[in-house]
């Protein structure tokens, strides 16, 4: 494939402004295997990536995973239910991999490359499913069942009417004293439980269900009780399932669940430090209180989090490798007639894909260094790392957003249909935003904890004067990405101290906006600095200029939204203020003739992507059999269109 350079011109300008605009301009050494080899390792946890990595994208490159066009949803459902158990196979020993957080994501960020509802039954089964029961239990149940998908688990805990507040939920389990066991029921059509995936498609299945403990009449809080849904024959008595509509994106058995006073056994209670139910029905526990004991049933949520982060920064990359080849296959009129030049040569459409790698490259890095943080934390320091892996999750899933858009927008008309897989991520890319806490809210409690119970680790300023300090240097980019925060964090402040007294929602309604800004900054600094880490790790000199220049780039972004803010509180010049588009225009240039390199070091097997026509160069319709119409057929129509331009 050619790969095209591009020659910069720079504009003139005033001698401070192109000071302070300035980069280095040394000529980056010419791109490689070595350098797409250098940046992959980095991109892929280096060292461990054949552990962590190489089972499931070698997975998904093989003929089973190949895009099949033309199924309807419930086709598609049943082949995702088939693929899970080849993913169990790879799996080897599926507990395991429920205890291994890189793997486990790993898992979701390759699968979303070809199913993302299949990314969807692997989050439930392998960490909702498998990790709560070994997070309360370890090994002393038997689970041979659920490792050999002879039974496929699901989690039941969202209801009809309590969804983000669904520590409120109201299906209840009472202990059974004369059995000692429990009667699992569905008190109110509100509480049916909301979009598992309990329909008999893909096998028999049990699932671990979030219901209300009582006990002599008194509510002991939430806990999951292990609940047998269907076997061989069907769906089994006392519970009713009903398939929900079809929802946007890719199709999975969602259904609203209910319970007719089920008994289950009293080992069906997932019991652990946090509460254990005596013969007698009297509970102990080491947490004072019902939320606490809710958060810990359920805490395999923060996992799940993990997850969807890794689903985003998998489809974010497919998405660009899918618009960039298109970029460089599909060509339009040159400036003079008889001439023809690829989209990429503009900087127009170029530009705005760099952007959009330079957010999926510090995307995926930082959630390298927050799965690695999770897999090490201590109990100490559990609630900041929740709180870090709730952040990512939220700002990366709607990064992704972003950039599948203008993804799909760089390819036209032909972004449009389902075949070049496009269509589906945006549709995709919402259940990800919502699932595991919608983000909003989710960010909406780390704010809240973010205000009094954070502070801003400031890096120290530079040695020179602010006048000379340049756009050119990562080091000052960082640090007035920290004074964003650290402003918005004085704002927040001050806005709470001021509030209404008497009256938290109006104290809260008056401090949200900027609390919620101190999280999107904190995200930002977090994934550049994780960004600009692994450039310093890179030994190839044009991986590290790479690195560096997409570092660059995505600081410039997100300084330009606060350039008021800091200019206001003297923390930049005008003249940084000034110089500030052209830098951004500077790292483009750079970065555009290796546009290719750096999607290639998103190592997407060729297997995976040759399904989809924007990949190589094809359009949909090339293949098209369906039958042609013919001036026949148009005269049977009920009205004319005009003569269409080819997109």
């Amino acid at each position: 494939m050619t790969v095209l350079t591009f020659v910069e011109e720079r504009p003139a300008g005033d001698a401070t402004a192109a000071r302070t605009a300035t980069c280095h301009r040394q000529a980056p050494p010419q791109a490689g295997d070595r350098t797409t080899g250098e940046l992959s390792y980095l991109l892929f946890d280096g060292q461990e990536r054949d552990e962590i990595h190489t089972g499931w994208r070698t997975l998904i490159a093989s003929e089973p995973f190949r895009p099949r066009h033309g199924l309807t949803p419930d086709e598609r459902t049943v082949l995702s239910y088939e693929r899970l158990r080849l993913v169990n196979d790879t799996a080897a020993d599926p507990l395991a991999l429920a205890y291994d957080p890189h793997r486990l994501a790993s898992l979701h960020e390759w699968t979303g490359v070809v199913d993302s509802g299949l990314t969807t039954l692997t989050g439930i089964h392998y960490n909702l499913f498998l990790g709560s029961l070994l997070d309360h239990d370890g090994y002393q149940r038997d689970l041979a069942a659920f490792t050999s998908l002879n039974r496929i688990g699901t989690f039941l805990c969202t209801e009809l009417e309590h969804g983000n507040d669904a520590a409120a939920l109201e299906t209840t389990a009472e202990f059974d004293r004369e059995s000692g066991g429990f009667i699992l029921h569905t008190p109110t059509a509100g509480a049916a439980k909301f979009m598992p995936n309990t329909s008999v498609t893909g096998g028999p299945k049990a699932a671990l269900v979030a219901a209300r403990l009582v006990s002599d009449g008194q509510d002991q809080g939430v806990f999951l009780f292990l609940t047998p849904l269907s076997d061989e024959v069907g769906i089994l008595p006392g519970i009713t399932v009903r398939e929900l509509p079809q929802r946007m994106g890719s199709p999975v058995d969602h259904c609203l669940t209910t319970f007719d006073r089920v008994w289950l056994p009293q080992a069906a209670m997932l019991q652990s430090e946090h509460g254990r139910l005596d013969d007698k029905g009297a509970l102990r526990s080491t947490l004072g209180n019902r939320r606490k004991r809710f958060l810990r049933s359920i805490s395999r949520v923060t996992a799940g989090k993990l997850c969807m982060s890794a689903a985003a920064v998998g489809v974010s990359r497919t998405a660009l490798t899918l618009a960039v080849r298109h970029a460089h296959f599909r060509h339009i009129s040159g400036p003079r007639t008889g001439q023809w030049a690829p989209l990429v040569a503009h900087r127009s459409h170029h530009g705005r894909l760099l952007q959009a790698m330079a957010t999926a490259y510090a995307m995926t890095f930082l959630h390298r260094t927050v799965v690695s943080r999770w897999a090490e934390h201590q109990e100490a320091d559990r609630s900041e790392t929740e709180r870090l892996v709730a952040i990512a999750k939220s700002w990366s899933t709607w990064q992704a957003r972003d950039i599948i858009i203008e993804c799909r927008e760089r390819c036209g008309a032909q972004g449009l249909f389902t075949p070049n897989r496009l269509a589906e991520l945006m549709a995709d890319i919402e259940g990800t935003i919502t699932a595991e806490g919608d983000n909003l809210v989710i960010c909406l409690k780390a704010a809240a904890e973010m205000i009094f119970n954070h502070e801003v680790d400031l890096p120290p300023t530079g040695a020179l004067p602010m006048s000379e300090r340049t756009l050119s240097d990562p080091a000052f980019l960082q640090e007035l990405l920290g004074e964003v925060e650290a402003i918005w964090q004085t704002r927040a402040r001050l806005a709470l101290r001021q509030g209404k007294k008497g009256d938290p929602t109006a104290r809260w309604n008056a401090t949200s906006a900027p609390a919620l800004e101190i999280v999107f900054a904190h995200a930002e600094r977090q994934a550049a600095q994780a960004l600009l880490t692994a450039a310093g790790l890179a030994t190839d000199p044009l991986a590290r200029f790479l690195l560096d220049r997409l570092g660059r780039l995505f600081l410039l972004k997100q300084l330009s939204k606060h350039t008021g803010d800091l200019l206001a509180e003297e923390r930049m010049t005008a003249d940084h203020v000034r110089a500030l588009p052209q830098a951004v225009e500077t790292a483009i240039a750079e970065l555009a003739p290796h546009l290719m390199t750096l999607v290639e070091a998103f190592d997407i097997p060729e297997e995976a992507l040759s399904a989809y026509p924007l990949a190589r160069g094809a359009y949909v319709g090339d293949d098209l059999t369906t039958p042609a119409h013919t001036a026949a057929t148009r005269t049977a129509r009920r009205f004319d269109t005009a003569p269409q331009t080819p997109a």
